[in-house]
């Protein structure tokens, strides 16, 4: 019974060393055959080429392979140990054969697991020096190039990880992983973003939308998602109807008013001074200065007895019953919305609470507020929009170059067609020459284009106005 007994534990060690034996091959021969393929041959000096090839495999490829070596060199060190503290008289020299055997096998398991990391080093240092494209999380950890090792607190750091799908396979999106993204000048602001970050989960949030709005438009934008509750008004009031919402100033207390020194919509509608905003001053005073804006001619200048502000039916006509969609990318309450709105156009108003609760009046009026800064590409799709207004916000403060770019987004996104209404654009007249360069290089049908003097301060400063029409691109 005693030789029974050992035969029969001496067959379950034979096999349980065969099967890891077996496994370990395999994996060696595998991962060995990644170090030698056609890449060596071709020389290519794109990113994207570099990376269907081995040594580019895509990085859950490379986490994969490591991650079995280690379980396998793991199984094989736990069956050494207890062979190891077998009872002498168990052990026999074909077992200590087949223990030799093991231990010669984990030895190139190592090597080969320690050519993999140094293959991924050298094959991306080599990249380097040769100016090739590295996607930041492909690049060795000892670098430090996970955006989460660069901050402190953890909420952060969670966000900004990828996150692989559960199943391990592409979702429906055509990723495996999502991919949580903020502004690149969020690491220029660290402190900020920390301080931002720092709350407990499913707690309220700190009252700090400030502090979002200030990373917002000095880069850190789009900010990190958070896992707190936005803080709200302590009584909210029930909205009035459409009809009513428009043309009436709504509730105070539907607004926090946190943040703002006026504490009041009358404080912000009235002239009183110091109100904390200055490109809309008048905007909340819906009854005297919105009423009438885009539908009653303004004033005409004496000498050119033209005026900058076009009329929104004069407008309307130029593509009749063709404008159904837009955007209003400016500094306001919503009011230019309102008024496409008694037209039956869908109006989305782009702004940011520059000293006031712009977004609050403007969806308490029951129009839809855009909170986005100028920082950030149109979430819009190509060739979609009707028409793009803007008044009093893309003025002679903003550099060429990034009016340049914000041009040719607004052009991705109006469909051929589509209007562009430059709405008394302002600057000084010695620059008004390279800005309508600028306008000029779109290559847009000109409706409506009119440059009239600004008399409001040392008459230095003109407003240009204009209609533009995107053209057809069938090539």
């Amino acid at each position: 019974m005693g030789k029974l007994k050992a035969l029969g534990k001496w067959g379950r060690v034979q096999k349980t060393i065969f099967i890891l034996a077996a496994c370990a091959l395999l994996v060696s021969i595998a991962t060995l055959s990644k170090f030698s393929t056609v890449r060596s041959f071709i020389v290519s000096d794109s990113f994207c080429n570099n990376h269907p090839n081995h040594e580019t495999l895509p990085i859950r490829t490379q986490i994969q392979v490591r991650t079995t070596l280690q379980n396998v060199i793991l199984k094989i060190q736990r069956e050494m140990k207890e062979l190891k503290n077998s009872p002498e008289e168990s052990l026999s020299s074909t077992l200590l054969r087949n223990s030799s055997f093991l231990g010669d096998i984990l030895g190139l398991l190592e090597s080969a697991q320690v050519s993999l990391t140094s293959n991924e080093g050298n094959d991306l240092q080599q990249r380097n020096e040769t100016g090739s494209a590295i996607h930041p999380l492909l690049k060795p950890e000892k670098q430090n190039s996970d955006p989460a090792e660069y901050f402190f607190i953890e909420e952060i750091r969670k966000y900004v990880r990828v996150k692989p799908n559960r199943l391990g396979k592409q979702n429906f999106m055509g990723a495996n992983g999502t991919f949580t993204s903020i502004g690149h000048a969020c690491f220029a602001m660290k402190s900020e973003l920390e301080e931002y970050m720092e709350y407990d989960v499913g707690e309220m949030c700190n009252d700090d939308w400030k502090l979002g709005q200030k990373l917002m438009v000095h880069g850190c934008d789009p900010l990190p998602r958070r896992r707190c509750f936005a803080r709200a008004p302590r009584l909210y009031m029930k909205p009035y109807s459409i009809n009513e919402s428009l043309w009436k100033l709504p509730d105070d207390r539907n607004v926090r008013w946190s943040g703002y020194k006026c504490k009041n919509f009358a404080c912000l509608a009235g002239n009183a001074t110091g109100k904390g905003f200055f490109k809309c001053a008048d905007c909340f005073n819906l009854s005297d200065h919105e009423l009438p804006r885009w539908i009653k001619q303004g004033n005409l200048d004496p000498e050119t007895n033209q005026t900058a502000d076009f009329l929104i039916p004069d407008v309307l006509e130029i593509k009749p019953g063709e404008i159904r969609i837009g955007l209003d990318f400016s500094v306001g309450t919503g009011t230019f919305a309102a008024r496409m709105r008694e037209f039956n156009v869908t109006v989305v108003s782009a702004t940011i609470n520059l000293g006031a609760p712009f977004n609050e009046m403007t969806a308490l009026r029951g129009l839809i507020p855009l909170y986005i800064s100028i920082n950030q590409r149109l979430p819009f799709f190509d060739n979609t929009l009707d028409l793009i207004h803007t008044t009093r916000f893309l003025d002679g403060w903003i550099d060429f170059v990034l009016l340049d770019f914000i041009l040719y987004d607004w052009d991705r996104v109006l469909r051929p067609g589509g209007l562009l209404w430059v709405d008394s654009f302002f600057c000084l007249k010695e620059d008004l020459n390279d800005y309508l360069e600028i306008f000029k290089e779109l290559r847009y049908r000109k409706h409506k284009w009119v440059v009239v003097p600004k008399k409001d301060k040392d008459e230095r400063e003109v407003f240009f106005s204009a209609v533009l029409e995107k053209p057809p691109r069938p090539f």
